[in-house]
């Protein structure tokens, strides 16, 4: 069964075939789609070629559904939308600074990491000990 991805706020899939679709907004207002990769630990993007996404920034990231923004408000700089990976679901965690390879996919027992970059927000997840008795 392949993954899908859902907007939080619409549930819209955003998944068509091989690609995520987001839209996306720039510091100096600059606007375009965005193509991830839905495989875990796969980086690579895509944009129009007039879209130049800088290393290093950070975006705002949109459902290019309803428009709500998918930047967490409560985690600077990660992005949060909704997975189903055989008939588990789960909130996908991403950065939103071009470059920075981090993937959080958290349910109610478990957080699991990905990327070279994933200790940078692992404050946002760690549990005290004295709760992860109650998973």
């Amino acid at each position: 069964m392949k993954k899908k991805y859902s907007c939080l706020s619409c549930n819209a899939q955003i998944r068509i075939g091989d690609t995520i679709i987001l839209a996306v907004k720039g510091p100096q207002g600059e606007r375009g789609l965005l193509l991830l990769s839905p495989e875990i630990g796969d980086y690579a993007k895509t944009t129009h070629p007039d879209f130049k996404m800088k290393k290093g920034q950070s975006y705002k990231i949109y459902c290019p559904a309803c428009h709500a923004t998918l930047n967490d408000p409560e985690k600077e700089n990660l992005v949060k939308i909704g997975m189903e990976d055989d008939g588990v679901q789960y909130d996908f965690y991403f950065s939103n600074i071009v470059g920075e390879e981090v993937t959080y996919r958290i349910n109610e027992h478990k957080v699991e990491t990905f990327g070279f970059h994933k200790e940078r927000y692992k404050k946002y997840f760690d549990l005290p000990e004295e709760y992860k008795k109650y998973l």
